[in-house]
């Protein structure tokens, strides 16, 4: 096994680094967050920083980079106080991928990747259609990181979409039948399929 110490890490070339230091943490998800400005201009952007917070209340996290330039996920977040997840499957990717490229202000990447904008139930943050799994969540928190700058909002959910019958009866959310994806690095991205379900761990299961 090879060793790389910090000094051997700050050397690299920055995006062998960045690749490297986006993938160490393994596969992550893929979600599309949709958000609209104060003066009704979309917004969609590919993350994926998204860790599950809580369940009660229902609270998922997202890494946002330092808002050094121009963040309009961020910006349109904090003006209205909403925005949506939307799960990427493989039938999207392409689509999704291309929503990471850097429009301006007044360009919606919905059109410019060929997705949907869709309002449901009254929230004025854009859903993507094309999605199997959608979620509308309210800013609680934006918390700092002081160690380099970027910020976690966390988002309460308050509206769930879900097609066909991807939930199971413990709750659990099919991924491989949703064609879910994860991402490694920037832009490298893997199917999810089912490898095992383990019962719930107990300590009294190892005691002899």
């Amino acid at each position: 096994m090879k060793h790389y110490s910090k000094a051997d890490i700050l050397s690299w070339e920055r995006l062998f680094r960045t690749n490297l230091i986006n993938g160490i943490s393994g596969c992550k998800p893929t979600m599309l967050l949709g958000t609209s400005s104060s003066s009704g201009d979309y917004n969609l952007a590919l993350f994926s920083s998204v860790v599950h917070v809580g369940a009660n209340p229902p609270l998922l996290g997202v890494i946002m980079r330092p808002p050094v330039v121009d963040r309009h996920t961020l910006e349109n977040i904090r003006q209205t106080g909403i925005f949506t997840m939307n799960h990427v499957h493989a039938g999207i990717v392409e689509q999704a991928h291309h929503t990471s490229a850097k429009y301006k202000r007044n360009v919606s990447e919905f059109e410019k990747a060929g997705l949907t904008a869709a309002f449901l139930d009254g929230f004025t943050a854009p859903y993507v259609a094309e999605s199997k799994i959608r979620m509308g969540l309210q800013m609680v928190n934006e918390i700092p990181i002081p160690a380099n700058g970027t910020l976690l909002i966390v988002g309460e959910v308050l509206h769930l979409y879900v097609s066909g019958n991807l939930i199971g009866e413990k709750g659990m959310i099919d991924m491989q039948e949703a064609e879910g994806l994860t991402v490694s690095g920037l832009n490298t991205y893997y199917t999810c399929n089912r490898f095992m379900e383990l019962p719930f761990a107990r300590p009294e299961e190892n005691e002899s």
